[in-house]
């Protein structure tokens, strides 16, 4: 008996629990607007943090979209790949090169290499994906096996 899997576009390939502890406690932190942990005698503590895009996935009856933000990225320094049922997008954002005489009084943004994988629903037709970059946005095109789009049968009921 074959099993139905339901494409989840929140779940990664790699799961990592400390991640998901972590952008947890970035996310109450921002809610809240202080630390959760406070430190150095109740001062506001910073911390680089990992990073990775923001994905939103969507469907229609002919493809799935993902939009990747990848603010100040060129499209040369991202990758996408599709391989063995996954999508990879992957890349680098490099920190902005120090000037004498410039002080950094705050830096939230993060930066370095980042890597997202997503498992593609079955009925993907992997080689025809494609990709686009503008204005900081990647947007991937992930069209549907038409041998795969549900078919109606017409039955005559006697």
């Amino acid at each position: 008996m074959s099993a139905l899997t339901r494409f989840n576009p929140f779940r990664s390939s790699t799961w990592d629990p400390f991640r998901e502890i972590g952008e947890l406690e970035n996310r109450l932190e921002k809610y809240f607007g202080k630390p959760l942990i406070p430190g150095n005698g109740g001062k506001e503590t910073m911390a680089i943090a990992e990073w990775a895009p923001l994905v939103d996935i969507t469907e229609d009856a002919k493809e799935y979209l993902v939009k990747a933000e990848l603010p100040e990225l060129k499209k040369e320094d991202v990758k996408v790949s599709v391989e063995d049922g996954d999508l990879t997008i992957s890349g680098e954002r490099k920190f902005e090169k120090e000037e004498k005489g410039k002080k950094y009084h705050r830096i939230e943004r993060s930066y370095g290499s980042f890597m997202r994988t997503f498992t593609l629903p079955e009925g993907v037709a992997a080689e025809k994906v494609n990709a686009e970059f503008k204005d900081g946005i990647l947007t991937v095109h992930l069209p549907k096996d038409e041998k795969a789009a549900p078919k109606t049968v017409d039955v005559k009921v006697q």
